[in-house]
């Protein structure tokens, strides 16, 4: 039997920053969970970012801006490094005004934002833009979208565009760097064991600990799902090769092909209400299947999941004769 690793223990942290340390994998395993966890970081936590942006008298991203020492491509990139937490669903829109101080010169930053109460500025002093004079304004709204790791322009291309709004690309992983690094171990009279180190920095949204947490959670939920497609007697049947007992009849075929249509279904064509579907699409249920495998603790450690969501998914899988995994 394949012995079980170590706890996670952290061995040194900092503002956003940790390392974790695990003994006793497996050899080999050290590369396999590693990977994964690594990938399931940077491209799998629920994260948000400003997705497009609209400023006063600048119709594209090449403009210069009057009385602002920045231009619009310089004003993006300080844009893009604005990272927040969402509290409820969005979309939501912040807006900045700004204007020349008394001498002349004012530097916008982050806290110059008018941010509604469900989304909060993790990083409020990041600097916006440099008004150069008296009579220099500045005039900034944007959206903030939640999502998962990296969504380029080229990927919202189907959204309409108000006019003078520029559409960004978007980082929305709460996590700046993953790592990790192996090295032997012994453990008994073995000396191939690995340790596994991980170093891992966020944006402050999320600590380094519950992104390890979360992805770690992330990829048992993804292996749970295809562990347990075969423990149906039959779907075990079917791998093997075995065929079926001719003898079957045509009514069981007809309802064994309308049940596994229904398993299909996607979430959209079942009476949920959208902020429910997008929740559940944000950690990739996109099926009646997919749904119906999940317990209903699980689901509502689901960000945006509530009493009325578990209700809402409770009644629609009761109409198609089904329920939640007990």
């Amino acid at each position: 039997m394949i012995s079980l690793p170590s706890k996670p223990r952290i061995i040194s942290s900092g503002k956003n920053r940790a390392v974790f340390e695990i003994d006793g994998l497996y050899p080999g395993y050290g590369q396999t969970i590693g990977n994964s966890i690594r990938r399931a970081l940077l491209s799998s936590l629920p994260g948000a970012a400003i997705t497009s942006v609209k400023v006063e008298n600048v119709g594209h991203e090449f403009s210069t801006i009057e009385g602002v020492m920045e231009d619009a491509v310089s004003l993006i990139l300080n844009l893009k490094q604005l990272r927040f937490r969402l509290h409820e669903e969005g979309p939501f829109t912040i807006s900045l005004s700004a204007k020349g101080g008394p001498t002349g010169e004012y530097k916008a930053t982050g806290k110059d934002f008018e941010v509604p109460s469900q989304l909060e500025l993790i990083n409020k002093d990041a600097h916006i833009a440099t008004l150069t004079s008296k009579k220099s304004t500045l005039h900034i709204e944007a959206v903030v979208e939640a999502g998962l790791g990296y969504v380029p322009v080229e990927a919202r291309t189907k959204e309409k565009v108000e006019v003078g709004t520029i559409a960004l690309d978007a980082a929305l992983s709460p996590v700046r760097h993953a790592n990790y690094e192996i090295e032997n171990m012994r453990v008994g009279d073995r000396t191939d064991y690995n340790r596994l180190r991980f170093h891992i920095e966020t944006d402050g949204s999320m600590l380094p600990a519950e992104a390890f947490t979360a992805a770690c959670n992330i990829l048992v939920e993804q292996f749970s799902s295809l562990a347990e497609g075969f423990t149906d007697e039959s779907a075990g049947t079917r791998s093997q090769g075995v065929q079926k007992d001719t003898a079957e009849s045509d009514e069981e075929e007809e309802g064994g092909a309308q049940d596994e249509a229904t398993l299909k279904t996607k979430l959209d064509e079942l009476k949920i209400s959208s902020r429910t579907v997008n929740a559940l699409r944000e950690v990739g249920i996109k099926t009646v299947g997919g749904l119906a495998r999940k317990r209903e603790e699980s689901l509502r450690e689901i960000e945006g999941i509530g009493d009325k969501g578990i209700q809402e998914i409770k009644k629609a899988l009761g109409n198609l004769g089904m329920s939640l995994k007990q």
